[in-house]
């Protein structure tokens, strides 16, 4: 273990993060609030650990696999913790596991909070939840290698740790470039979408926290009723559609820029994504259809929820708490489903799920022609055996990581409903669940541990399990002979 190299990641995270916590002081000189201290004191004790931290450079700057999982989970650890300390100074959030969890939900995307009331909120915090939702949909990581002074291969060690999906690409031969790619690609939608919200009326304050919490599919909001609050067909259309965008893998947007459309064409993981929204809201809307004026309003609703769940969003329009059972089964499939693979989007991602699916039909082929060789196929180029065993091997670790959480969770909880879909929404990103923490309640009631239990499954769903897992084998640890 090169631990030098990272301490040396560490460092830079917190120098990038004091960076980001200047735009919420900002804000707290605009609305001359009294949190402005707060952001200050946070900002400037990032900034002495990474001048500590970063010192002095590790004369040996090379890392693989184990370096880059364990630098990516204590990054993300550090986040957390650095990320709640606004809250915890400004006593907006007084409580140490509260703030954290709601640091976590927000740089994890999650949206979950422990928070009755939002509104009471300065503009401050609002924007700083907003902004941890825009920073970790990407990756703090992913941002860091456009900055990072480090040559070499040895970054996509990085990427594969932060990035969503069984397998991370290359979009350009140099990971900088590739990095750089992303994220323009990425704050050009978000100015897209604030630019079609304020077209639409929406304040600009709200226009920015709204955006933001879109693209990184988060759900953090300005308002306790979420997206209802802005009773306009047009805002909340803008925000459905966007939430799909946001939910493809961005190499299809690349594709898309680079005219390359028939290569745009065969990936089947989108076909997928669109259809399940298709599906999903087509039964859904024709499910709750007593509950709504016309069909009309059925189907804006219906598709505001699939889009918001499946890409693991969190937004809502109506409380599906209170929809009929078939549907409310249906938005828990779509918490498993997820979006699609390097989007910004959570869940088990729909090329894991097709590849399950491939995987069983292969199985069933060879019981019924034992001597038939059949070989994984996606998007018309064959599956590496490593994909799918790593697949196979999330799944495993994805269905014990949930069963314990749940039997932890369930301790201090009396509601099966709700420790069981607290768990599924947080190792998800999700943010709402059923019962006691559907859309219109929140996670402050639960017990401590059932808050640092969701905490580490938020961290652990963002960063695809393994990264956070790796921190418990003591084999991680052990230097090199």
């Amino acid at each position: 273990m090169n631990f030098a190299i990272v301490r040396y990641l560490i460092g830079w995270l917190m120098g990038i993060e004091s960076l980001f916590l200047l735009l919420p002081a900002f804000t707290a000189v605009i609305y001359r609030e009294p949190e402005l201290p707060a952001y200050i004191a946070t900002a400037l004790i990032c900034m002495v650990g990474a001048g500590i931290l970063c010192e002095y450079k590790p004369k040996n700057t090379k890392f693989y696999a184990r370096e880059g999982f364990v630098a990516v989970a204590l990054c993300w650890l550090v986040l957390a913790v650095t990320g709640a300390l606004p809250f915890v100074l400004s006593r907006e959030i007084p409580f140490a596991v509260d703030a954290i969890f709601e640091a976590a939900s927000g740089f994890t995307t999650t949206g979950a909070t422990i928070l009755g009331d939002v509104e009471a909120l300065s503009h401050a915090s609002m924007l700083w939840r907003c902004l941890m939702h825009w920073v970790g949909g990407m990756g703090i990581l992913v941002f860091m290698l456009i900055v990072l002074p480090l040559a070499g291969g040895q970054t996509i060690y990085l990427m594969r740790a932060e990035s969503p999906g069984p397998s991370v690409s290359k979009i350009s031969p140099h990971m900088r470039d590739t990095a750089l790619i992303l994220y323009a690609i990425y704050f050009g939608l978000t100015v897209l979408q604030i630019i079609l919200l304020l077209l639409g009326g929406m304040p600009m304050f709200d226009a920015i926290c709204v955006s933001l919490g879109t693209a990184g599919t988060g759900g953090f909001g300005n308002w306790n009723d979420s997206i209802a609050h802005y009773n306009s067909a047009y805002l909340q259309n803008v925000i459905s559609v966007f939430m799909i965008l946001f939910g493809i893998n961005f190499n299809a947007y690349f594709l898309l820029l680079t005219r390359k459309f028939k290569q745009l064409f065969k990936i089947e993981e989108i076909r997928v994504y669109l259809g399940v929204i298709a599906v999903f809201t087509t039964l859904i809307a024709f499910n709750v259809r007593g509950c709504f004026s016309s069909l009309r309003e059925s189907f804006h609703h219906s598709l505001f929820q699939v889009a918001s769940i499946i890409t693991t969003t969190g937004f809502s329009t109506v409380d599906f708490n209170q929809w009929p059972a078939f549907s409310k089964l249906l938005i828990v499939l779509l918490m498993f489903i997820g979006a699609c693979a390097g989007s910004t989007g959570g869940g088990m991602k729909c090329s894991r799920i097709l590849l399950l699916f491939k995987g069983v039909k292969k199985e069933m082929m060879s019981l019924i022609h034992p001597r038939l060789v059949r070989v994984h196929k996606m998007d018309g180029q064959r599956v590496q055996h490593e994909v799918m065993r790593s697949v196979n091997a999330f799944l495993v670790a994805y269905l014990i990581v949930i069963a314990t959480s749940i039997l932890i969770v369930s301790l201090h909880c009396e509601d099966m409903v709700t420790s069981f879909t607290s768990v599924v929404t947080c190792i998800n990103n999700v943010g709402p669940g059923l019962n006691q923490v559907g859309p219109a309640a929140n996670f402050g009631a639960l017990h401590p541990l059932s808050k640092i239990v969701l905490t580490f499954d938020m961290l652990a769903g963002r960063l695809e399990l393994f990264p956070m897992l790796l921190l418990f084998a003591p084999e991680t640890w052990r230097r090199n002979r």
